[in-house]
């Protein structure tokens, strides 16, 4: 029943993101309180982990969002700058050797290395999307792809699904962003 709760949390999520409505982050502070449990069951213990970082990370996109640019009292959608991909990759390598040593030490996981790379990388996604970077989307069109295969073979068949039609979500999601960012940059060019 939580799963098929947490499903449904998932697909309001998506929506919220894709029209870039800062109320995602209410939803994205409930939905990781069901999958926590979830996860907790499953034995994907870094997922569940990743439950306390999402909800933290909720409350950070919140007032991120909020707090914006003086002038528009929103944060613009922007293209990721160059050296931000160097420190993403850095601290998702980081994260991942980490996660990893812990969960093939000191639990019962049969899926370390899987669920570390997942995490590792959801940790990197949502830090991109809380600062409303384009290439999130890439980021979480990656790690949904990855995490279908995981979900399956975990028997979450409700959250594997969720996690298929993010996948394909995530490709419209880039492009659409892609848009808005290109208007922001034209809309400030042309204030100039």
């Amino acid at each position: 029943m939580l799963e098929i709760i947490g499903f449904v949390l998932g697909f309001v999520y998506l929506w919220l993101e894709l029209k870039a409505s800062i109320y995602l982050w209410i939803v994205g502070a409930i939905m990781p309180a069901v999958y926590a449990v979830v996860y907790y069951d499953a034995r994907l213990y870094a997922d569940c982990g990743i439950q306390i970082y999402y909800i933290l990370a909720a409350l950070y996109g919140w007032i991120a969002w909020k707090m914006g640019s003086a002038k528009t009292l929103e944060v613009p959608i922007t293209h990721t700058p160059r050296p931000v991909w160097s420190k993403a990759a850095l601290t998702c390598a980081v994260c991942f050797g980490a996660l990893a040593w812990v969960l093939t030490t000191f639990t019962d996981s049969d899926v370390p290395l899987s669920d570390a790379f997942t995490t590792a990388l959801s940790i990197v996604g949502m830090w991109m999307l809380a600062r409303k970077y384009v290439e999130q989307w890439l980021v979480w069109g990656t790690v949904d792809a990855l995490y279908v295969a995981l979900y399956l073979y975990k028997s979450l068949y409700f959250t594997a699904i969720l996690y298929a039609v993010y996948t394909i979500i995530a490709i419209y999601g880039y492009q659409r962003w892609k848009s808005i960012a290109q208007a922001n940059l034209c809309a400030k060019t042309s204030n100039k």
